[in-house]
C-alpha cells in the first residue's frame, strides 16, 4: 500500500499546486498530520484514511472544471479493490461542511478524515486559510452590516460572496461542537477559543458593533 500512496500522492500534488492558498498542497500535509495524531487513539485503517485525505480536494467545487472528474481517475489510475475505491468516495463525501448539510460519516475512517480537514479550518491556520481564499476571491475582509446566515442551502452556501469576517460565524465557529473523535474535541476546543479572542480584537479595531 505505501507503493500506491505515493502514486497517489505525486498525482494530487500538482493539482493542489494549481490551487490558491487555503486549498494548496501545505493545506493536505497538515489534515495528514492531523489524522495521523487522531490514529493514534483510533483504531481505523490509516492507509484508507491517508488516501482520502490526499484526495479529499482534487474535486473540491471551487476548483473544479465542470467536465473532470479528477477523483474518480486518480482512484481508478491506483488499481484499489472495489470496496477500498468506494470507501475511499464515501469517506471523500462525507468531508465538506456543504453549509452544515454535509453528510453524517458513517465509519471511523470517514469520522477521522472530517475531523482532520476541519481541524485545519480553525484556529490560527483556520484563520489564515479563510483570509487567504477570501482574498483570492476579492472578498471584503470585514462587513458588520452583514447578516451571517443560520439556514441556508448548500447552493447558497456556496454562491454568495459574504466577507470573510462572516465566514466564522457561518462555519468556523460551529464546527467545535461537531468534532467525532475526542483528539479531535480537544484540539478543536483550543482553537476555537483562539478564534474567539481574533474576532473580538477584529471588531476592536474595525469599531464593529458584533
Amino acid at each position: 500500500m505505501h507503493e500506491t500512496i505515493q502514486q497517489c500522492e505525486t498525482a494530487v500534488k500538482k493539482i493542489y499546486e494549481t490551487f490558491d492558498a487555503s486549498h494548496d498542497w501545505q493545506h493536505i500535509e497538515r489534515v495528514r498530520q492531523n489524522a495521523k495524531a487522531i490514529l493514534k487513539k483510533e483504531k481505523a485503517d490509516a492507509s484508507i484514511v491517508e488516501l482520502a485525505v490526499l484526495l479529499h480536494d482534487v474535486s473540491d467545487p471551487k476548483y473544479k472544471k465542470a467536465d473532470e472528474d479528477l477523483e474518480t481517475d486518480i482512484l481508478e489510475s491506483l488499481k484499489l479493490s472495489k470496496e477500498q475505491n468506494s470507501q475511499i468516495k464515501e469517506i471523500i463525501q462525507s468531508v465538506s461542511f456543504k453549509g452544515g448539510h454535509g453528510a453524517v460519516p458513517a465509519t471511523i475512517e470517514a469520522r477521522i478524515v472530517q475531523d482532520a480537514d476541519r481541524l485545519d479550518a480553525i484556529g490560527a491556520i483556520g484563520i489564515a486559510r479563510t483570509f487567504a481564499y477570501g482574498g483570492a476571491k476579492g472578498r471584503k475582509l470585514y462587513n458588520w452590516e452583514e447578516e451571517p446566515r443560520s439556514e441556508m442551502t448548500e447552493d447558497e452556501y456556496r454562491s454568495k460572496p459574504t466577507s470573510s469576517a462572516t465566514h466564522f460565524y457561518e462555519k468556523l465557529l460551529l464546527l467545535k461542537d461537531q468534532m467525532n473523535t475526542e483528539t479531535g474535541k480537544q484540539i478543536a476546543e483550543e482553537r476555537h477559543q483562539f478564534m474567539l479572542s481574533f474576532l473580538k480584537q477584529l471588531i476592536k479595531e474595525t469599531d464593529g458593533n458584533k
